[in-house]
């Protein structure tokens, strides 16, 4: 059932006019042309578009990897579109948890320690048990003591998941996170985000893949830097708003 794209929950953020545009050699590319939308707490959520429809830059933005060449940036009320690069790093560390195709995992570091990581990066307290807390969240708390070339990909992929759910974001980003793994491994690993996605979690996933779209609650598509459709599919029951945890 589509219905608007309006739902339950408190705005997180706001894109208003968000343009992008790069310079390679005398071209100008403009990847992103007066984008505006909102998306509030607790929303699940697919980017698509084909290769070169903005939808890596609006990810880098929405990430805090990049700033817009103009327009607003608005998270949980603060405008980020103008911050320092030091500043950005500061809300990505506390506010913003990343899930890479590829893991992006240290390859001599137990599972634990890279889980570990963006908590000692954030200077947090407790990070031993908050990391143990998130593996055995994604059912890997036997594995903590292994380094990623002894894990599978869906494993990996887990670690990856955990380690962005230790730092207790506000929103979760997954950039193709099924893209290197079978169909029966990502089938797997989009449960855990449906899962994440009931207990009351923001995700937002940039895919390809219309399976991968059609599990999320509301699928945006991008084509030459625009947004070509925004629809919101209703769930049998909406998650409660999750209380925001402030970490120690």
């Amino acid at each position: 059932m589509i219905a608007s794209n309006e739902s339950k929950g408190s705005s997180l953020i706001e894109l208003v006019d968000l343009t992008k545009i790069y310079r390679v050699g005398t071209e100008i590319v403009n990847a992103l042309r007066g984008v505006s939308l909102t998306i509030r707490e607790n929303e699940y959520v697919a980017i698509m578009g084909p290769s070169g429809s903005g939808k890596s830059t609006m990810m880098n933005i929405l990430g805090c990897l990049d700033v817009p060449t103009s327009g607003k940036y608005v998270l949980r009320g603060q405008d980020v579109s103008t911050l320092s690069q030091s500043r950005l790093a500061r809300i990505r560390g506390r506010q913003i948890g990343f899930v890479f195709q590829t893991f992006e995992l240290l390859p001599r570091t137990t599972a634990l320690k890279n889980v570990e990581l963006p908590l000692m990066y954030a200077q947090v307290s407790r990070k031993k048990q908050r990391a143990m807390a998130a593996l055995k969240r994604v059912g890997l708390e036997d594995r903590a003591t292994h380094r990623p070339n002894q894990l599978s990909g869906g494993q990996k992929q887990r670690v990856a998941i955990a380690r962005a759910l230790a730092q207790t974001p506000d929103i979760i980003l997954a950039d193709e996170p099924t893209g290197n793994l079978d169909s029966k491994t990502g089938e797997e690993i989009m449960a855990i985000f449906d899962s994440l996605h009931a207990e009351g979690q923001t995700i937002i996933v940039v895919t390809h893949e219309e399976e991968i779209a059609a599990r999320c609650r509301r699928v945006i598509r991008l084509h030459d830097g625009m947004i070509a459709s925004d629809e919101t599919i209703s769930p049998v029951s909406a998650p409660a708003p999750r209380e925001r945890v402030t970490t120690p």
